[in-house]
């Protein structure tokens, strides 16, 4: 039953509350659906608080040592360029890493040819345990892909 559909009846307005019902059980709580997101969040933040405060002592220590005093209009752009740099670099690894990863993978590097073949071997063996002949199966499917009914 689609909820947005009119249904005439008691029946089918019940069908759509139940089937609503059913869907909004099924769904998992806030917290458990994002729950890596959260936690990620959570070190974020902390991560970043804690750079300021240190980072904070630092330049108010630097101050000191050079005889003048800790103003905010001369951390806060040291603050934002570290941050910034941080990031970047952070950032610059992980695209490296996914983008190379994706391409190794298309290109079809040894580690990912390797893992095709070793789960194409373990199916053929799961399916000659049944006492199905892998190579008339991939006929036959071949077949089908072309529009050939065996």
């Amino acid at each position: 039953m689609v909820p947005w559909k009119r249904t005439s009846g008691l029946v089918g307005s019940l069908a759509t509350v139940d089937s609503a019902t059913d869907e909004a059980k099924s769904r998992p709580r806030f917290h458990r659906a994002y729950s890596f997101g959260i936690v990620t969040g959570i070190f974020f933040i902390v991560s970043w608080v804690g750079q300021f405060v240190f980072q904070a002592i630092a330049v108010r220590n630097d101050a000191v040592e050079h005889g003048s005093e800790f103003t905010w209009s001369d951390f806060f752009p040291q603050f934002l360029s570290s941050t910034f740099e941080n990031w970047q670099s952070e950032f610059l690894q992980l695209v490296w890493q996914a983008a190379g990863l994706m391409l190794f993978y298309f290109w079809g590097s040894s580690q990912s040819r390797e893992g095709e073949e070793r789960v194409e071997s373990k199916i053929d063996a799961l399916l000659e345990d049944r006492g199905i002949d892998p190579e008339s199966l991939d006929r036959v499917v071949k077949d089908r892909a072309e529009g050939k009914r065996s």
